[in-house]
């Protein structure tokens, strides 16, 4: 069973449901943890062939009201992330250089639904933590500045300076100012849809999340398709992320985890073409 459905089901069987209510924010617990993975690989750095160490500090930066909803029970979630952080560089062969820790903070200039993760690397035996440089990837970011080192260990290379983008929901949107402008809802300047089997699916918000969950924005009823599956996130360009799904996507024959959309992409997820659509007007 893999670490983010571990994740889910003790998140699942927790004391008389208490995530029931934080299930119903727009930012789920298992993407967040889905974050964390990736800022563990975006930010593990090769030691020597047996060591590969990873950030052991997070922040999850939340809109105002993802977290309210989430704060009250960040004692737990904190403590299940890091949990889950543990299993997943276990699986990986990560290795961390302090203990790891989870936090939650507001960020005012979030949208509801749209988070942002920083991570450092902090040595248990000093009180400074050396920050990662930020990840390839928008609002991802570090501090700046290499991880903190043991004494007698190798130099570690710099980290490339971020840059690109990845869709928010599983990614990370940028800060304020370097964020590209959101989406405009249907009947602004340009509208976004999608065609699933014929059938019309207007993209309204920033985010569209398929999947066979029935959490999903679009839900799509094919076997082959994970519980949340894939994101769009409309702007220019829009863009497509794979959420960890199982069988992954194809964007316009190729197979990837993140592509840029253009109107007329084809999308396969399982064994169900989705096109993006997108015009003017």
């Amino acid at each position: 069973m893999g670490v983010l459905k571990k994740f889910e089901q003790r998140l699942e069987g927790l004391v008389n449901g208490t995530f029931a209510k934080v299930f119903k924010s727009e930012v789920q617990p298992v993407e967040i943890a889905g974050a964390l993975q990736r800022e563990c690989d975006n930010n593990a750095t090769i030691w020597n062939r047996d060591r590969t160490v990873v950030p052991n500090d997070f922040i999850v930066e939340l809109s105002a009201p993802d977290y309210e909803r989430l704060s009250p029970y960040s004692g737990q979630l904190g403590d299940e992330l890091a949990g889950m952080v543990r299993d997943y560089a276990k699986q990986q062969r990560y290795t961390f250089m302090g203990p790891i820790k989870v936090n939650l903070e507001k960020a005012e200039d979030l949208d509801t639904g749209l988070y942002r993760v920083r991570s450092r690397t902090l040595a248990s035996s000093s009180s400074q933590a050396a920050p990662q440089a930020p990840q390839a990837a928008p609002g991802a970011g570090g501090h700046g500045g290499p991880p903190a080192m043991p004494a007698g260990a190798p130099p570690m290379p710099s980290a490339p300076p971020g840059g690109g983008a990845r869709p928010g929901g599983y990614g990370y949107p940028q800060p304020a100012g370097q964020r590209p402008a959101a989406a405009p809802a249907s009947g602004g300047r340009t509208r976004y849809w999608i065609e699933i089997n014929g059938t019309r699916h207007q993209i309204s918000r920033a985010t569209l999340v398929l999947g066979r969950s029935t959490d999903a924005d679009v839900r799509i009823d094919d076997p082959g398709v994970s519980r949340r599956h894939c994101e769009i996130r409309t702007g220019t360009p829009s863009t497509i992320q794979d959420l960890g799904s199982t069988n992954g996507i194809v964007v316009d024959g190729q197979h990837t985890t993140r592509a840029t959309l253009r109107d007329g992409s084809r999308i396969v997820v399982g064994s169900t073409t989705v096109i993006y659509r997108q015009a003017e007007g």
